[in-house]
């Protein structure tokens, strides 16, 4: 067997280490290991699964909630309820369209923006009213949609027109600024 002859050391100067070659290794190695250390994956749960963003809350319920509609005494009945954050804050709001109980005509309705008690275990909280009862006005459409609150509502000319038959309809929104519901420009009057 025959040994193979030594290495000439010109051929593996490279492998001279100088303090510049020590100097551009930390340094690589350095940008790996914080590199690796922006790309670990969040924390493990105890099932090994990254953990999950918290839930927002659920819409408040529109049954509970003590609106300022008053009924002589009788009934009230939530006619319409959509949820949606109207605020921004990550948790949904709920629109509700309430009017009185009547065993005849059209009562008018009020339409009022719901938020979760202060408490846990309190019932929803009135927050606004986006169209009060004194209007006379009946809600037909109510949605949410990107934070906006849209509605359709029926009303009357005159005094003269009976309540079972309004007369009006306008299409209107509010979307919350500055700390409070804007009426959108939508609101055109046109007969039914």
């Amino acid at each position: 067997m025959q040994h193979s002859a030594a290495p000439d050391l010109a051929d593996l100067a490279h492998t001279h280490a100088r303090p510049a070659h020590w100097l551009a290794t930390a340094t690589a190695t350095a940008a790996v290991v914080a590199l690796a250390g922006l790309l670990q994956p969040g924390p493990a749960g105890a099932t090994g699964t990254t953990a999950a963003a918290p839930h927002p809350a659920p819409a408040p319920d529109a049954a509970g909630a003590d609106y300022p509609l008053e009924c002589g005494g009788g009934p009230r009945t939530v006619a319409k309820r959509v949820t949606g954050d109207l605020d921004g804050d990550g948790n949904p709001e709920t629109i509700a369209v309430v009017h009185c109980e009547a065993g005849s005509g059209t009562p008018p309705s009020g339409v009022y923006v719901l938020t979760r008690g202060k408490e846990n275990g309190t019932p929803a909280r009135v927050v606004a009213t986006l169209v009060a009862p004194e209007q006379h006005r009946n809600v037909t459409e109510l949605a949410v949609h990107d934070g906006t609150v849209r509605a359709t509502l029926l009303g009357y000319s005159s005094p003269d027109v009976p309540s079972c038959c309004p007369d009006e309809q306008e299409k209107v929104s509010w979307r919350w600024q500055s700390g409070t519901f804007v009426r959108g420009d939508q609101a055109d009057a046109r007969g039914v």
